[in-house]
């Protein structure tokens, strides 16, 4: 039986942006798979009063089951409060690929979607995603668009290559579709090798401008915008992990693009290098530890410290619920 966001507490993402487009920052999009995830980033935006949009993936639905990921989501917003601050949720999908995964994440109380039609062709990518908006906005659901391809590998998007979105698409895409948001590539990649060790990593803040004077005051999206912060690179490579040249994108430059059109930054793989360090430093300290919660309970802290600075310091979310 099909259930609304709005008997779960959740809120979709329309009033979210126009207070991020308003006040120059980006709402944080954290992508989870499980409970310790769910909690550590409540805590951190609760922590920072930062509004938050919670993420999931087609293989976040495959590993944790579509129904408990829904719970979840509404245990999200009761833990909220009783941490003493009502910031908004969001449950968002991300990257779907066809409309019935649409359908099926609106029916179970998704607030916002995504249709990556991006490796469709630009006229295919067009009708996906205006099918998907039909649906979804009868429910009051929002629909984050896609025009560009972003390069690298993060659960089940995966692209050798990446395509920069063409501005002067944009404006046609936005009308014909009617979509909420615009994911954009401008030089973000999926996964934590986005650069090459030497490369100077730099995303394409001119093609943003250019964006953002075709279409001004639209919700414009990054994905790909992990930092892949090098002192959780270094901890993994210490206790036994191999990522060698793990490189991110900068975050003075996440900050530039938050203050301008981008309202929604999706990071993931930070918080999984986040957790990892702290999990592989644990049984490195204490070998004989096998009790999940002694494990699990220091990852969460970890990845709670990281977001909330992610919040205050790069995506400028921090103290913007009142």
């Amino acid at each position: 039986m099909a259930v609304s966001y709005k008997e779960l507490g959740l809120v979709n993402t329309r009033a979210m942006f126009a207070d991020a487009i308003k006040n120059g920052y980006a709402v944080p999009a954290y992508n989870f798979n499980n409970m310790e995830q769910m909690q550590a980033i409540i805590q951190a935006c609760v922590e920072t009063k930062s509004p938050v949009i919670l993420q999931v993936s087609s293989g976040a639905r495959k590993y944790a089951n579509q129904t408990l990921l829904r719970y979840m989501a509404q245990g999200a917003v009761q833990f909220a409060k009783e941490l003493g601050c009502e910031i908004p949720i969001a449950l968002h999908l991300d990257h779907g690929d066809t409309l019935d995964l649409c359908k099926s994440c609106v029916d179970y109380g998704f607030s916002s979607v995504m249709i990556d039609g991006s490796h469709h062709s630009y006229e295919e990518n067009i009708a996906l995603t205006q099918r998907v908006v039909e649906y979804a906005h009868k429910y009051d659901v929002t629909v984050e668009g896609e025009l560009g391809i972003l390069a690298g590998v993060e659960d089940d998007v995966s692209s050798e290559t990446h395509t920069y979105t063409q501005p002067e698409e944009v404006e046609d895409f936005v009308k014909k579709t009617g979509c909420d948001s615009l994911a954009i590539s401008i030089g973000t990649s999926h996964g934590a090798f986005k650069f090459k060790p030497g490369q100077d990593p730099e995303i394409r803040l001119d093609i943003l401008a250019e964006i953002e004077k075709r279409i001004p005051g639209f919700p414009i999206v990054l994905h790909g915008a992990s930092s892949v912060p090098q002192e959780y690179v270094e901890l993994i490579n210490k206790f036994g992990g191999k990522m060698e040249a793990a490189i991110g994108i900068p975050e003075e430059q996440l900050r530039s693009a938050a203050k301008s059109a981008v309202c929604k930054i999706n990071i993931d793989s930070d918080g999984r290098l986040a957790m990892t360090a702290a999990i592989r430093k644990m049984f490195a300290d204490q070998p004989g530890e096998f009790d999940p919660r002694k494990y699990l309970g220091p990852a969460r802290d970890e990845l709670r410290k990281m977001y909330a600075s992610k919040n205050k310091n790069v995506l400028g979310s921090a103290g913007m619920v009142k």
